[in-house]
């Protein structure tokens, strides 16, 4: 043990993501002294970002919902940062969807202006539009019940959602793919429908639709924004609520496992064999890595486990970062994303890669988003493809570290790389000409980055038995220990943000207060 002084906190935060973040800075503005500490070499998990021969790129961040001007979360958010973070809005249209053989579909917002947009190219379904349209509202509105019991006592949770069932159930326990067929039978509207379900990782066949709604109609009722200066804003902004509040942000420290005694959370010991105390954990590395990775085993709770572990991991994806020369708008480039599906099916996943090409592909340009981003004489911009893809594509150098991986794994590299590209430049001949820089990363990277099981980049996949799992709370049923995070929200910065904030609160109410709305 070093002196009792340095290594003794109020509550340790492991892991840095938005989650861990706002988990940290949370009780550091109510008067708590906390240590962050993050495994990668980088603070901000997945908001983290990097750069390669001039060119930046986000680890993780391609677009924001439910931080417009007034929104509670832009609130909480300014609550949490030392000083504001600027976000700049991408303006009324922020998705393009690119469906087999037809005309690219411009999403806008808000409802109404969506609504029109899949009106005039579905004359004939105008019924299934709105009915969708409302579908949306009320799964959202199914979804914004769970959250609270999150924070609240098994008893008075299951009380609220009893009360709240027959919505609940509707929403929450069936399938985006359940929902859509009630409504059309029009495989080209159906496909829209459920074309951005990357957002949350969550396949059509098996995601709830509840998650889908809220996070799709976030976008409807605040827009699309940007952090001016990257996702890097957020660790710029947060870390220093912590710092100021008598805390510490480490970097490269990684856990070994959690101290207990007599079944109570006490603190941590790294790898390096540091033992730091604390009067609270927060783990923000994902539920079943905390019990994965953290628990000694004979901590008991065998159940509250065996449930963690039975909930599957979201989906894997790779990304190909570009890097432009020149003047990509004029080239067909744009602030707004792309949802590219060849085939027109969108409940796909690139389970063969490098194999034939991705049977879906997201497209964005960052450097387009962001007002801050100065191309230079060169107009050099950065974009990203990304691909979801399954676990298995990787896993047999799974076991090697980075660097050992043999020329077997780069030149699985290289064709994935060269096959995503290949299909990119069929959809924008002009871009790909402008194209210098590219670098691909793997399952493999995010699963080294955040620690995720089987690389899955949304945590725990968004199915109804996650959403319905009482093993999430941000409390957990061993003393000391909380969940913060995705897990124990909902996937994405905003789900993070929130479920840092329930575990915050969980550990000093005062932290309710900041709630609005």
């Amino acid at each position: 043990m070093k002196d009792a002084g340095e290594n003794s906190w109020d509550a340790i935060v492991i892991g840095s993501g938005m989650g861990g973040m706002a988990a940290a800075a949370a009780l550091s503005k109510v008067g708590h002294k906390v240590l962050l500490v993050e495994q990668y070499v980088t603070l901000g998990g997945l908001t983290h970002s990097f750069s390669r021969e001039g060119f930046t790129w986000d680890a993780g961040i391609h677009y924001l919902s439910g931080i417009a001007p007034g929104d509670w979360m832009r609130e909480i958010l300014d609550w949490l940062s030392q000083t504001p973070i600027e976000f700049i809005s991408m303006g009324s249209v922020y998705d393009n969807l690119h469906i087999g053989d037809s005309k690219p579909l411009p999403l806008s917002r808000p409802y109404e202006a969506q609504e029109r947009d899949l009106k005039d190219r579905f004359p004939d379904d105008m019924e299934a539009v709105e009915a969708w349209t409302m579908a949306l509202r009320d799964g959202q509105e199914a979804m914004l019940k769970i959250f609270p019991t999150r924070a609240m006592p098994t008893l008075m949770g299951s009380a609220l959602q009893w009360w709240h069932s027959s919505a609940i159930e509707r929403w929450c326990g069936r399938t985006t793919q359940q929902v859509i067929d009630e409504i059309t039978q029009n495989p080209e509207l159906a496909a829209a429908f459920a074309a951005q379900w990357f957002d949350h990782g969550g396949r059509p066949s098996k995601a709830s639709f509840a998650m889908h709604a809220m996070i799709s109609g976030s976008y409807l009722q605040s827009g699309s924004w940007y952090p001016v200066g990257g996702g890097a804003a957020f660790a710029e902004h947060i870390l220093p609520t912590i710092t100021a509040g008598a805390g510490e942000a480490r970097a490269g420290v990684k856990v070994g496992e959690l101290l207990l005694e007599n079944g109570r959370v006490v603190g941590i010991k790294t790898m390096d064999g540091e033992k730091i105390r604390a009067n609270v954990v927060i783990s923000d590395i994902g539920a079943r890595e905390t019990v994965n990775n953290l628990l000694p085993a004979d901590c008991g709770h065998d159940d509250w486990i065996s449930e963690i572990r039975s909930l599957p991991p979201s989906i894997a994806h790779f990304s190909l970062f570009m890097g432009f020369e020149g003047d990509i708008e004029d080239a067909g480039a744009t602030r707004s994303n792309h949802w590219i599906y060849p085939t027109g099916e969108v409940d796909v996943v690139w389970a063969d890669a490098p194999e034939n090409s991705p049977p879906g592909m997201f497209v964005s340009f960052a450097s387009l988003k962001d007002p801050s981003h100065d191309p230079g004489p060169a107009q050099k911009h950065a974009g990203e493809l990304v691909a979801w893809t399954d676990w298995s594509t990787v896993e047999r150098w799974a076991d090697k570290a980075s660097g050992q991986r043999g020329d077997d794994y780069q030149t699985f590299k290289q064709q994935v790389g060269d096959v995503m590209f290949a299909q990119f430049k069929n959809y924008f001949p002009d871009l790909a000409e402008l194209v210098v820089f590219r670098e691909l990363s793997t399952p493999l990277a995010t699963a080294s980055i955040t620690g995720h099981y089987e690389g899955g980049f949304y945590g725990l996949d968004v199915t109804p038995q996650r959403v319905f799992s009482d093993a999430l709370q941000a409390k957990t049923p061993i003393e000391g220990l909380y969940l913060a995070g995705q897990d124990v929200a909902s996937p994405g910065i905003p789900g993070a943000l929130l479920g840092g904030l329930l575990a915050a609160a969980c550990i000093d109410p005062k932290v309710f207060k900041q709630f609005r709305g």
